[in-house]
């Protein structure tokens, strides 16, 4: 089969190369999965930059966690029934879904509804899961207000309209017009231009002097400061990266004074409780037409080193590559 393989770290059109790969055979509990679109995260790029630090194994690494296709083939212990399902991946770690097929564990490849295309199923894996985590995963957010840093971006998004559908009033914050515009679409009530504007005050006049009791953050390095005294007592901080700083110092003595809540989310990494869970209350907001991923662009296999500059880039949407022809 055709994937996508790097070898090194390093920029995208240097160590990216398409190659044939035997076609992986599925072991207990696990599914194979056709795979009709691959989707590129943030992660995928920061790992294939080396940015991350991890390893790359002697027989390389085919990138992307997430992805959507049909079953074709299960093994063990799996129901020959699901063969011929339409499913979204998400999570896939030993061989990534940049790749004609892909084998994963059964219950990370999630029936996908089928008036949603296998270009936005590739999309749903990571930013959604992230939101789920970040807004729902320790109870219900009914009648909160929510701060979003980055309610524009790719998970930020997801997170707006995951929390305005599930009844919490929304503030998020924004670099740009476009990106304030998403937000806004996607539920924001109060959008904030988070290089111009005063973010603390106008979340506390929004709260009448309280602060939010969720914040959700994409950048965690750049805004925990900030983050801190927009938060209510007892309020929770999810933060789901911290590019600009891999580091941060964190003012201990600033949270520990309003017992607020600290939560370091990853959309690939959840419990199994949090993964049945998490997939449960996701499909049902896809069967309802909701969370529907957004996508800048749909490149073919070959121009995956184009697709993770697109990423790395700021792409305003999903990015999406096809190991088939044909997408639906």
């Amino acid at each position: 089969m055709r994937a996508v393989r790097y070898l090194r770290t390093g920029q995208a059109a240097d160590v990216l190369e398409i190659v044939d790969l035997p076609v992986p055979e599925p072991g207990p509990r696990e599914v194979r999965v056709r795979v009709h679109a691959s989707g590129v995260n943030p992660h995928d790029t920061k790992g294939r930059s080396g940015w991350t630090g991890a390893q790359v194994p002697p027989g390389g690494i085919v990138p992307h966690s997430d992805g959507a296709g049909v079953i074709v083939a299960v093994g063990p212990e799996v129901s020959p029934r699901r063969i011929g399902e339409r499913v979204f991946v998400l999570g896939a770690r030993v061989q990534g879904t940049a790749a004609e097929q892909v084998c994963l564990p059964s219950e990370r490849a999630v029936t996908l509804p089928e008036m949603i295309s296998f270009a936005q199923g590739a999309s749903i894996g990571v930013p959604a899961f992230t939101a789920w985590l970040a807004v729902l995963s320790d109870g219900p957010v009914t009648g909160q207000t929510i701060l979003v840093q980055g309610g524009g971006g790719a998970v930020g998004r997801v997170v707006v309209e995951l929390a305005h559908r599930s009844g919490a009033r929304v503030i998020a914050t924004a670099g740009s017009e476009a990106s304030r515009a998403v937000a806004r679409a996607k539920g924001a009530e109060v959008l904030l231009n988070r290089h111009t504007d005063d973010v603390v005050a106008a979340v506390m006049e929004a709260t009448d002097g309280r602060g939010a009791e969720r914040i959700v953050d994409v950048d965690f390095g750049a805004n925990s400061t900030v983050d801190i005294r927009a938060l209510a007592l007892h309020g929770t901080l999810a933060a789901y990266s911290s590019t600009s700083e891999r580091m941060p110092v964190l003012d201990y003595y600033a949270f520990a004074r309003k017992s607020a809540r600290l939560d370091f989310v990853q959309g690939a990494l959840l419990s199994a409780v949090q993964l049945a869970d998490a997939s449960a209350s996701i499909s049902g907001f896809l069967g309802a037409g909701l969370l529907l991923p957004d996508i800048e662009a749909v490149l073919p296999l070959e121009a995956t080193a184009q697709a993770h500059e697109m990423v790395e880039a700021g792409a305003s949407a999903n990015i999406v590559i096809t190991p088939v022809e044909q997408v639906s």
